[in-house]
């Protein structure tokens, strides 16, 4: 397996159908393999159930700080995607190579492997790790246990390049999110007797009419930060069910509803002021009907926004692999906001593009990928040792 190029790799990544609801050990297996065959040894984090992992490696001296390329491993479903090729085959046409992740992120992925010859083709002065990591798509968790073992080390790594799809655009900062569940609980009856009911459907009306008043309220202008797009933390609601028949006072009804949070937005504060209406408006009238319906919300995932400073390493780093200083920001979130609290300044920067993410028919230009590869060429020619 030594010296693959970036696509034949990436070509072997997108046969590994790694879906985050499903097991990435194969795919993780081949990497380590890889890394093996060329000399590198590899470090397995395993989920609690061993049926994931992340893989952490180091090339180079053991006793400093180093750059992280960070990478996740799992993809966004294809069910009721309506896909004109094989998702998890590559399959190149136009100079385009299509397959689930070949832009989101496998090409990232594919680019670093492929530059591991590199690395090693002269002693480094300081090292690279790779940390490749699982279930990204839903909620960043599996970086959280790597990332608790690299704070316990005596040389934390000194900045971390997270290769989402950016067109190879130097990024500084992403939106944090939370995501939530609201849970109601009313009380049925006779549709002839609504009176005599707490119909939970409208009374988790009302508490996603007032997430909507709480989205307006930090859309007001004294709060835009214009780095991001849009320019304000937002609030929406993206999944409701409930009822039974329409004959039914409703008993039932939950709805999931998230925040897109500047950095250094407390996304707390939006739970808490549902929180606050839901015990002061809301749960009184339907304790006065029956005494045991309820209003519960539950976190479902979060990870921190991201703003690392254009005057740090990180930044000049990156301006210097990518040619550009011109940084900016992305919509979508990574894992760099966790990356930046556990204390590695933490960039974003990698080929393709996610307009082209979670899309059926997902691809990657060839020449994102040549310039991906170039990138790594002159990261390890800044890495190593004076000749």
């Amino acid at each position: 397996m030594r010296d693959l190029s970036s696509r034949a790799l990436l070509e072997r990544l997108i046969g590994f159908a790694t879906v985050s609801r499903d097991s990435n050990l194969q795919l993780i297996e081949f990497i380590r393999a890889y890394l093996e065959d060329l000399g590198v040894r590899s470090e397995i984090f395993y989920n609690p159930a061993r049926t994931k992992a992340n893989l952490f490696a180091t090339i180079g001296p053991l006793d400093r700080g180093g750059i992280v390329l960070s990478g996740h491993t799992d993809v966004v479903p294809v069910d009721g995607q309506d896909w004109t090729v094989e998702p998890f085959h590559l399959t190149g046409r136009d100079e385009r190579l299509y397959g689930r992740g070949t832009a989101d992120m496998k090409g990232f992925i594919a680019s670093v492997l492929a530059a591991v010859p590199a690395f090693l083709e002269r002693p480094l002065n300081v090292p690279v790790h790779l940390a490749f990591s699982y279930d990204e798509e839903v909620g960043c968790l599996g970086v959280r246990p790597m990332l608790a073992e690299l704070e316990k080390r005596e040389h934390k790594p000194r900045v971390c390049l997270i290769g989402e799809p950016t067109e190879l655009k130097p990024v500084l900062g992403h939106k944090g999110k939370l995501a939530m569940r609201c849970q109601v609980k009313g009380a049925a009856c006779h549709s002839a007797y609504a009176p005599y009911g707490v119909n939970a459907i409208e009374y988790a009306a009302k508490l996603i009419g007032r997430l909507g008043e709480i989205g307006t309220r930090l859309a007001q202008p004294e709060l835009h930060d214009k780095r991001f797009d849009p320019p304000f933390s937002t609030v929406q609601t993206g999944v409701i069910k409930g009822g039974r028949a329409l004959n039914i006072v409703p008993a039932e009804c939950e709805f999931d509803f998230e925040v897109r949070a500047l950095p250094g937005f407390d996304v707390g504060e939006v739970s808490e002021a549902l929180q606050t209406y839901a015990q002061a408006d809301l749960l009184p009238a339907m304790r006065a009907v029956q005494a045991d319906t309820d209003i519960r919300l539950q976190a479902l995932s979060a990870y921190p926004g991201l703003a690392t400073s254009p005057d740090s390493e990180a930044a000049r780093l990156l301006a210097l692999l990518s040619g550009s200083s011109e940084f900016g920001t992305v919509a979508f979130g990574t894992e760099g906001g966790l990356f930046d609290a556990a204390g590695i300044p933490t960039v974003v920067c990698g080929p393709g593009s996610m307009d082209q993410g979670h899309k059926p028919d997902e691809f990657i230009t060839l020449d994102q990928l040549a310039g991906c590869d170039a990138m790594l060429a002159r990261l390890a020619d800044y890495l190593r040792e004076p000749s």
